[in-house]
């Protein structure tokens, strides 16, 4: 097998770790209680897909990665900066949290397109699946929340 499972699991991994993060960041930045809980269970989700994945790198005998990528630090610490600027309302929150889901969906597309063991690729399909419904409820909501804008 030419591909390197743990390199792109690794890969996930980040991802997920960038995910997790961004939530917790957006639901500390949100006032809006169905929102920070919308948020905070996104990043739970994050995390134990994270877990799913450094457990099965382990298994493969690799090391698992622990933490983020340095462009997920740069775009969260972008939206402090732009936080710090204007006044974050929802429907801004919501477009960089679907920024963020945008770059999932492409990094899972991207690792699906490679040659995976069939019980790896399993894993990766389904939370592919879920990186797609996140990203389709944040899409909805944010426009949601652009009709509401005054």
């Amino acid at each position: 097998m030419s591909t390197n499972v743990v390199s792109v699991l690794n890969d996930l991994v980040e991802t997920s770790k960038d995910g997790e993060k961004s939530f917790r960041k957006a639901a500390e930045d949100t006032k809006n209680t169905t929102l920070k809980r919308l948020f905070t269970d996104r990043a739970e989700d994050c995390a134990r897909g994270a877990h799913e994945l450094q457990d099965v790198v382990v298994r493969l005998g690799g090391k698992p990665q622990t933490g983020g990528t340095v462009s997920g630090a740069l775009h969260r610490g972008w939206a402090d900066i732009k936080s710090a600027v204007t006044h974050r309302t929802d429907h801004a929150i919501l477009e960089e949290c679907e920024r963020g889901e945008d770059v999932a969906k492409k990094n899972y597309r991207e690792a699906l397109d490679k040659e995976l063991p069939a019980d790896v690729r399993a894993i990766v399909e389904h939370q592919y699946q879920g990186v797609i419904e996140n990203h389709d409820c944040i899409r909805n909501l944010r426009d949601q929340y652009a009709i509401a804008k005054p």
